[in-house]
């Protein structure tokens, strides 16, 4: 499969790299979400490079629905990056007080250096970036305790800069999703696409599944048998069927949506229902 049959690059996002370049300039973190279950994959190259003379922190969101232990390696593997890391689930209301904490840590630099200005009670400006649909928009919402940034199910909600002070001591800049132009590893695309964060509308969500299929066979093995009530060695095939049997996906003849199967089996992936998924560990 070519390394960008899951390309998704809209051209607003051209214009939105050279946003953030001059915002950058702005701000003293940058705040780098990813996502729990693809740590590595959601990971844009560019940011590296963008935000290389900023201090960093990378959260990773919707730890709820990652695996624990390849999260913990995970952490470690940041870690040794001299990156510190911060696991949370930004919908919880616990995340406002780790992200300020969080913040403050990493800025202590900063902190001490204002002080001996006599700059005191300054609110840090960070800027909150990623790939789409890894939960930016509802961290910060989190963090405000209200709704000023749009969120969604869909990449690709934010499409603007938009600055919004909170009463945590940290003042944020939300960015929309970026994603590259190509993906030079074609098991990026296939796990972004996976997760939710490329526009399914431009997939095919039949060849999407299969894939999703053998990697969960490889990694959880039996998992998706016992979830769609198939044998542990049927065919990619078979559990796809066996998934649109179980939630009733039938078309004129008897058959089994092909389609709609898929769509179940992609849904049940990215909502938790297959269980804690993590679906890459860091490279040794």
């Amino acid at each position: 499969m070519a390394g960008n049959d899951y390309g998704w690059y809209p051209g607003h996002m051209t214009k939105s790299i050279r946003a953030i370049r001059e915002e950058l300039k702005l701000v003293d973190l940058c705040i780098e979400v990813l996502d729990a279950r693809v740590p590595l994959s959601s990971r844009n190259p560019d940011i590296d490079e963008l935000a290389k003379d900023k201090y960093r922190l990378i959260v990773l969101n919707k730890s709820d629905l990652a695996d624990e232990k390849k999260t913990a390696a995970w952490i470690e593997y940041f870690k040794s990056l001299g990156i510190e890391t911060l696991v949370l689930c930004a919908k919880e209301k616990k995340t406002s007080d780790a992200v300020k904490k969080a913040a403050m840590n990493v800025c202590r630099e900063k902190i001490e250096r204002d002080k001996k200005r006599g700059i005191v009670g300054r609110p840090i400006r960070a800027m909150v970036c990623g790939i789409p649909n890894v939960g930016k928009s509802t961290l910060i919402n989190t963090i405000t305790g209200k709704a000023p940034a749009k969120t969604g199910n869909k990449p690709g909600v934010t499409r603007n800069n938009q600055w919004v002070k909170t009463s945590a001591g940290i003042d944020l800049l939300d960015t929309p999703g970026l994603l590259w132009p190509k993906f030079e590893d074609k098991s990026v695309g296939f796990k972004l696409a996976a997760i939710g964060s490329i526009n399914d509308q431009v997939i095919n969500l039949i060849q999407l599944a299969g894939e999703v299929t053998v990697l969960m066979n490889e990694l959880y093995p039996g998992a998706l048998a016992a979830k769609y009530d198939v044998q542990e060695d049927a065919s990619v095939q078979d559990i796809i069927k066996g998934a649109g049997l179980r939630s009733g996906l039938i078309v004129k003849g008897g058959e089994v949506d092909m389609q709609r199967a898929s769509e179940q089996i992609l849904n049940d992936l990215r909502s938790g229902k297959l269980g804690k998924v993590t679906l890459e560990v860091p490279h040794q």
